[in-house]
């Protein structure tokens, strides 16, 4: 994330810090009057978090500002977004840039994680060649700006080791069959995956193909603690933090883990598969 933007955040924060303090309102009554997780406030407020124009819209009335101070909050909000574009605009890495800045940091301060995906891999899954395929397909990717996102990726992937933090992460088997690269560039991937379902801190699931999906999905999403869900897409990702629309993510990503399978079944899928690639790859090595 460029210095600029960070700043802005920063400086959006500090200033609905200040007018929920002169409206003597704790972060909590504030979240609860404008209808948004308590964690979200602090967030913003700490300049960690870029709220859409609906959340600020909300914390402004429930802050009852006049229309200076609405007009101000909402100028600043635009100067974070100005500040996005201009990071953009560079043309051998705005297409990369608008992938995972968002997103890394709503995760790096969540403590629970839950992702269903039914194309790609998660993000936090990723080998480093499998993740450089995913970053090498954006239009005007520069092999320097695909190396830093890649380093990227791989460095936020540390949040799987850390003691107090849970990610769920629920599959389509489809997901583990469409592959980039190479039948050996797979096999390095789903023997990572095995790895990191005998963490503590990870539960992965896999809805296999011989079962129906209770929902046909249109693409993934990451849920982050109970507040935030961010939607991916071939451009970045979209955070949505409003309450019913969350509550709705929340909802499908149940129904898709009551589908899958996990434990010593995945494990037995994921060495299928495994099977499959070492067979395609001999076959193409032939």
């Amino acid at each position: 994330m460029g210095s600029e933007r960070r700043e802005r955040m920063k400086a959006l924060g500090a200033r609905l810090r200040r007018l929920r303090a002169d409206a003597g309102l704790t972060g909590a009554v504030l979240a609860q009057r404008a209808g948004v997780g308590q964690p979200t406030v602090s967030k913003v407020e700490n300049g960690r978090m870029v709220p859409s124009a609906d959340v600020l819209g909300r914390l402004s009335r429930a802050l009852d500002l006049d229309d200076v101070s609405s007009r101000e909050v909402h100028d600043l909000l635009i100067a974070v977004e100005a500040a996005a574009d201009e990071l953009h605009t560079d043309e051998t890495s705005s297409d990369l840039a608008s992938v995972g800045v968002v997103l890394d940091d709503v995760v790096r301060s969540a403590r629970l994680i839950r992702s269903f995906q039914c194309v790609v891999l998660p993000a936090m899954l990723q080998s480093a060649e499998y993740a450089r395929h995913v970053f090498d397909s954006a239009p005007n990717a520069s092999p320097e700006a695909v190396g830093r996102a890649v380093a990227a990726r791989v460095e936020r992937q540390s949040l799987l080791y850390e003691p107090g933090r849970e990610s769920v992460f629920v599959l389509t088997e489809g997901v583990l069959r469409t592959w980039p690269g190479s039948p050996a560039l797979m096999l390095a991937q789903v023997d990572r995956l095995l790895a990191v379902e005998s963490l503590s801190t990870v539960r992965l699931g896999v809805i296999p193909w011989r079962r129906p999906v209770p929902v046909m999905p249109r693409h993934g999403f990451t849920l982050c603690d109970r507040e935030t869900a961010v939607v991916e897409s071939f451009r970045g990702e979209r955070v949505v933090d409003d309450v019913p629309q969350v509550a709705a993510y929340e909802d499908l990503f149940s129904r898709f883990e009551e589908a899958a399978v996990f434990g010593s079944e995945v494990r037995e899928l994921l060495l299928q598969v495994m099977t499959d690639f070492r067979d395609l790859d001999t076959s193409t090595t032939r």
